[in-house]
């Protein structure tokens, strides 16, 4: 943490806000459908055995 970090103890506020900011104005843009769509592309066509093998992997370190 550098010293312009302050310490918000549990969670991060300050990063949640960021995030959901980030979230509204990706869902306001209106790129939604087009992300989806692109998404599924890519789980259903060429790049999906490489997807899952990543999704493995990550998994492998998750705590569940």
């Amino acid at each position: 943490m550098t010293k312009s970090q302050k310490n918000e103890g549990e969670g991060n506020r300050t990063a949640a806000r960021r995030s959901n900011k980030a979230a509204r104005d990706f869902v306001q843009s209106g790129k939604v459908e087009k992300s989806a769509e692109k998404a599924r592309k890519a789980v259903e066509g060429e790049s999906a055995e490489s997807l899952k093998r990543a999704e493995k992997e990550g998994l492998k370190k998750a705590r569940h």
